[in-house]
This record gives structure tokens, C-alpha cells and sequence, in this order.
């Protein structure tokens, strides 16, 4: 290989070819990782009673076939879901690309991706086996055929499992024919889908904090499957005889490693908190010692991550940097496996049951009790921890703030209309998310109408604003790498993409807006929604996701793949509000109550009629689109003036080049300001 510079890393590519780094080394470290997971799952498993567990007689017993399998194919599953998303982590985003176009590396670690992926289908489908033995109490090979095809399709964890087999399917198939960036990067997001299922449908979806566990624990699965796949690939990219780019793409996955690090320690702080009632549990129950166990190897992997970055990442390019990290490489992913295999023995270990005898259906519903007649006082304090939305704010709120000041020490200058625009957005969000309104859209229809209209209206609109994707340009630095693709060159390039010019599309757009309600409310879907933490969850994704693109597209400022003509986007405004007012207006018209299955479980002791509620969220749904026309329609007509003065100096500049061809024209314009200049004068 050539001893050509690397651009940007200062170093060169012959840096990554001499390393001396005995090949054998990445054979010892995936044994002694296999062994130190298998190892760290039978003892916890044997300590937690999974696999010990006393048979009753009379009792149906799937055997010990199952009591150890499922333990091991759900290891199977994880370890070949973590080596699939880190292989195609690497390839897409720790390798340079020349504009899009991988290296032969990486798409050779995506072809890797797809037979990994093939070991994870394989693996899903003995858990799914298993996991309906253990369930039925039947031999493994008893199970097979319909009962099977029947698990598979109606409960929770099967469709989850089955759901983990297509996704992983999806991987291997077109993973051998992905040849771009792009592709690979939707690779990476259908893997890391694939891993969320099983989150969803296991402890955390009967735990009491629905806003903690369901968010914290699929936080927790993904970070853990970045985190560990990726540092597994890089390792081995690393150990190469003639590796290509090794010190670049540890150098980006020790940046990348201290996000997924802290992501690990949010969701699992999360998923502790909503199964473990009391700080004793830690010490007195075999769930919490196993994991007691998962935090202290946690805690040594955050002294190892620390090392590296001390010591290892700035010397890798050196011959001796390369030889320590391998050592400090290979005893990270040996404590890493150990952790894998904890984890899944703690999926398999009972968690504390509550400190209450009888669960009150209404908190097994919610999440929560049933909060008291809702007033001013009510609204103000009872606050609900919903990790998803806290993330959000502070992700949005701390990435827009960091590019202003970016901005301004660079001496450029941000308008602080957009930095107030933007904070409104996240303060709507958190005051109908995390305030008393998001704890009481969980139970009366009306404030759920306020908290719909103000998510899909109101809070886009003050994001859209604030134009973060501007701020985004303006502040990101170009890749270092000549033809490489950097956080700004996506971004650049997702502006101008065919999903971009198609969603952004009129067409499209305000359909997704105006429809989207219809169909949610006066069909089955809004009351299976609501009966599922997830599914409200999604609800209020969709909200802000339909609004922010119907008003990036109608009074965005963003740069944007089409320009729409402001005569039409007023139209389109137009005929928005008066789709939203008319929705209203048949809400109220409704005869028969929305979702009455659901409220029904409730058994509102202080409100007095579902019908009424359900009326004052119909004039909810009326009267909350005026305020949001009123601020569109201001925003249009200043953009609309202040493009007409742009065309207006763009012509002079032309005609001046042009030898002033417009000669009537600017003559014409100096009178009229000639005539405003005196009658100015007179008044």
C-alpha cells in the first residue's frame, strides 16, 4: 500500500500498515470474549434461579432443554445484532468515503454485515422456539407448527421476535448487493430497529413507569449494541495486516464511544429505577445483585474507555500505540462480553415484585394512579418523567445552543428571533409533554385535544422558525478529508435527496397534516394507540413530526429542495385551517364517544360525562387553529416582502451589469421614491 497522506489526520496511511500486531491476537480476544460471556451467563443465570428453578409436580415443565436454551439463543441474538450494527457503523460512518462511495473495506464489512445478520435470524427464530416452550411448558420440538405460527402472530412477544427474524433477514438480503453510503447507512438504521422489539415486550413492558422503562431499557439496548458492536469491528479493522484508514476510525469511534457510553448509563439508570422499589432491592433480591454486578464491570468499562482516550487514541498511529490497543482493546471487549451475558441472564431473573398486594388496573393501564380532579394547581405540578421528550429538549435545546455560540465566537451573527423561536418550541413541548397536560391526555379527551393541537400547530411552527437547519450549515466544519462526508455534508446532501424533494412536496406534506387526524380519531386505531404506552408515545412523535414538515415546507427558512410560491402557501394555508376547524367541528358532532372501550377502564370518579369531555375537546380542536393562522400568516408576509426586495436589488445589480437595459424602470423607481421622500417631508 502507498504511503500516501491521510488528510485531516495528520498522519499518513503507511501508519496503517506496519502495525505489529501479531494476527492471532483477534483469534485469542473473540475466544476469550465467548468464554467470558458463557461463563458470566451460566453463573448468573444459577444465581438468579432461572435455570435451578424447583419442577412441581402436576406442573406442565418445558425441560432443561429450554431452561438452558433460551438463555443461550437470547445470547446468540444479542452477540449477532451487536456484530452486525458495529460492522455496518464502521463501514458507514468510521471509514472516509470518497463522496458516497465506500471503500473495498467497507463494503466488504458489509458483506460481513449480512452474514452476521444471518447468524441473528437464525439465533431469533431458536429464541422464538424456546421462548414459546418455556411458555406452554412443552418440549421445544412439541411446539413446532401451529402453535408456533399462532405465538408467532398474536402475542406481544412473538410478533416482537418475528419482527427481529424480517429485520434481520432484511440485513442479510440486501446486504450483499449494498454498494453506497446511503445504503449502508439504511442497513445500519433497519439493524438497529431490529434490536428494539424484544426491549418493548419483555419486564419493561409491565414495569410501573411506562415513560421510563419502555424509553430507558430500548435506549439501553441500542446504545449497548453500538457501543459494542462498534468497538468489536474497529478492533478487528484495527488488527488487520493492511487495514485502510485504522487510525481515522479509531480516532472517530473513541468520540462516538463517550455518547453511546453515557446512553448506556441514561437508560440503564432508567430501566434500575422503574423495576427496583427501594434501594435495598439492590442488595436483598438476586435481580439487584446481578445488577450490582452489571454497574461495577460498567464502572471498569468507563476507566478502560478513559484510558484509551488518555493514552492509546492520541499515540495510535505509532507502532507501540497500536500493540497497547489491542491489549486495552481485547480486555474491553472481554468485560463487555461478560456484561452481554448479565444482561440476558437478568431478562431471565424475576425483577422485585411491588411492595402493593393487589395492582391497581388503572396504574397498570397508565402507568401511574389516577391523578385527582384536574385544576390549575394539578396542571402546574404533576410532573411525569418521560425519558423520550426529556431527551429530546435537551439534545435540541444543548445542539442549537452550542451552534449559536460556535457563531458568535466565530464572529458571525444569529438573528435572536430564531433563538427565541426555537427555545418557545421546546418549552410547548415540555409544558404538553411533561407537565400536568401530558399526565392528563392520559385520561381526559380534552386535554388530549390540547395537547394534539398544541404538539402538531404551535411547537413545529416555533421549531421551523428557528431554522435549525441553517444554523446546522452555517456552524458545522467541512469534513477534514477531502470527498469524505461529515455531519455537514449529510445533512447537505439529506437536503437534497430524493426522500427530501419527495416528503417536502405539497403533495405530500399537507395530507400527512390534514388527513393524518381523520384517520387517527375516527377509526379503531386512536383507542389501540392509547391502550399502550408505546403507541402514545408514537402519536406524539407523529404530531410534531407531520407539523414541523407542513410548516417547514409552507414558512420554513431553511434551504429546501423546491421553492413553493408564496401565493400558493397561502392558499395551502387556507385550506389547512378550514380542514382542521371542520375536524373539530365533527368531533363535536359525534354521537357515540371516542375510544369508549378505553375510557372506560378508567372510571373517572370526578368527571362527570365522556361525551362532555369528548364535546370540549371537538371546541378545543376548533378554536386552537386561529393563533397559529395569525403567526403563519405575519411570518409569510414578511418573507414574502423581504424576497420581493431581494428580487428587487438582484434586478438592479443585473441591470447595472447589463449596461442598464432597465433604464425606464430605475428612473421610474427614483420618482416613486422621490414623491414618498416629500410627502415624508411635508408631514
Amino acid at each position: 500500500m502507498a504511503a500516501t497522506d491521510n488528510p485531516g489526520t495528520g498522519t499518513s496511511r503507511r501508519d496503517d500498515t506496519n502495525a505489529a500486531v501479531d494476527p492471532t491476537t483477534a483469534v485469542v480476544i473473540s475466544v476469550a470474549a465467548v468464554a467470558t460471556g458463557l461463563i458470566a451467563l451460566i453463573i448468573a443465570l444459577a444465581a438468579g434461579g432461572a435455570v435451578t428453578a424447583r419442577v412441581i409436580p402436576g406442573l406442565p415443565d418445558a425441560g432443561p432443554v429450554t431452561r438452558w436454551g433460551l438463555p443461550l439463543s437470547k445470547n446468540a441474538m444479542d452477540v449477532a445484532a451487536a456484530l452486525t450494527i458495529g460492522l455496518l457503523l464502521l463501514a458507514a460512518f468510521l471509514l472516509p468515503n470518497d463522496n458516497g462511495t465506500p471503500s473495498t473495506q467497507a463494503v466488504g464489512y458489509v458483506r460481513a454485515a449480512s452474514w452476521a445478520g444471518l447468524a441473528w435470524a437464525a439465533a431469533a427464530g431458536a429464541t422464538l422456539v424456546f421462548r414459546l416452550s418455556d411458555t406452554l411448558g412443552q418440549p421445544p420440538l412439541e411446539v413446532l407448527g401451529d402453535q408456533l405460527s399462532s405465538y408467532a402472530g398474536q402475542s406481544a412477544q412473538g410478533i416482537g421476535l418475528t419482527v427481529v427474524i424480517l429485520l434481520a433477514t432484511a440485513v442479510t438480503l440486501f446486504g450483499r448487493t449494498v454498494v453506497s453510503v446511503s445504503g449502508t447507512i439504511a442497513l445500519l438504521g433497519i439493524a438497529l430497529a431490529g434490536v428494539v422489539p424484544p426491549a418493548l415486550t419483555g419486564h419493561s413492558a409491565t414495569a410501573g413507569s411506562h415513560e421510563l422503562a419502555i424509553t430507558g431499557l430500548a435506549l439501553h439496548v441500542l446504545a449497548i449494541c453500538l457501543w459494542v458492536g462498534g468497538l468489536a469491528a474497529v478492533t478487528f479493522h484495527a488488527l488487520r495486516p493492511r487495514a485502510e484508514h485504522a487510525t481515522l476510525a479509531v480516532r472517530r469511534f473513541s468520540r462516538f464511544a463517550l455518547w453511546a457510553y453515557i446512553g448506556v448509563a441514561i437508560g440503564g439508570a432508567a430501566s434500575a429505577v422503574s423495576r427496583l422499589y427501594a434501594v435495598h432491592e439492590l442488595f436483598t433480591t438476586p435481580y439487584g445483585r446481578i445488577m450490582l454486578v452489571k454497574i461495577a464491570l460498567f464502572g471498569v468499562l468507563g476507566y478502560l474507555g478513559w484510558l484509551h482516550r488518555r493514552s492509546v487514541v492520541p499515540r495510535i498511529a505509532e507502532v507501540s500505540g497500536r500493540a497497547r490497543f489491542a491489549r486495552l482493546a481485547g480486555g474491553e471487549i472481554v468485560t463487555m462480553a461478560a456484561v452481554v451475558g448479565l444482561s440476558v441472564a437478568l431478562s431471565r431473573t424475576a425483577p422485585p415484585p411491588p411492595a402493593e398486594s393487589e395492582v391497581d388496573p388503572v396504574t397498570a393501564l397508565l402507568g401511574f394512579p389516577m391523578p385527582p380532579p384536574i385544576d390549575a394547581w394539578s396542571l402546574l405540578t404533576l410532573w411525569r418523567p418521560d425519558l423520550l421528550f426529556i431527551m429530546v429538549v435537551v439534545l435540541l435545546g444543548g445542539l442549537y445552543a452550542a451552534g449559536v455560540v460556535r457563531l458568535v465566537r466565530r464572529g458571525d451573527r444569529w438573528p435572536w428571533g430564531r433563538c427565541v423561536a426555537w427555545a418557545s418550541g421546546l418549552l410547548v413541548i415540555v409544558a404538553m409533554v411533561l407537565s400536568g397536560f401530558g399526565t392528563y391526555a392520559m385520561v381526559l379527551f380534552s386535554t388530549h385535544m390540547l395537547q394534539h393541537m398544541a404538539l402538531s400547530m404551535m411547537a413545529p411552527l416555533l421549531l421551523v422558525l428557528g431554522a435549525p437547519a441553517t444554523l446546522a450549515l452555517r456552524a458545522l466544519k467541512p469534513a477534514r478529508q477531502r470527498g469524505d462526508r461529515g455531519p455537514r455534508e449529510w445533512l447537505s446532501a439529506f437536503l437534497g435527496s430524493a426522500f427530501a424533494h419527495t416528503v417536502t412536496h405539497p403533495a405530500v406534506a399537507t395530507p400527512l397534516f390534514v388527513l393524518s387526524p381523520y384517520a387517527l380519531y375516527f377509526t379503531p386505531l386512536f383507542q389501540a394507540l392509547m391502550s399502550d404506552h408505546l403507541g402514545h408515545m408514537l402519536m406524539n412523535v407523529h404530531f410534531l413530526a407531520t407539523g414541523f414538515l407542513f410548516y417547514w415546507t409552507i414558512v420554513g427558512v431553511d434551504p429546501g429542495p423546491r421553492k413553493i410560491p408564496f401565493l400558493l402557501r397561502i392558499l395551502l394555508l387556507l385550506l389547512t385551517m378550514g380542514m382542521h376547524a371542520f375536524f373539530g367541528i365533527a368531533i363535536m358532532m359525534q354521537s357515540e364517544p371516542i375510544a369508549p372501550e378505553y375510557y372506560a377502564q378508567l372510571e373517572i370518579p370526578w368527571s362527570s360525562s365522556v361525551g362532555e369531555d369528548q364535546y370540549t375537546g371537538g371546541g378545543i380542536a376548533w378554536a386552537l387553529g386561529e393563533l397559529p393562522t395569525l403567526l403563519v400568516t405575519i411570518a409569510l408576509v414578511r418573507q414574502w416582502a423581504r424576497d420581493e426586495e431581494r428580487a428587487e436589488r438582484r434586478r438592479q445589480r443585473h441591470s447595472r451589469r447589463e449596461g442598464s437595459d432597465d433604464a425606464d424602470m430605475d428612473a421610474y423607481n427614483a420618482y416613486l421614491q422621490q414623491l414618498d421622500r416629500q410627502a415624508r417631508g411635508e408631514r
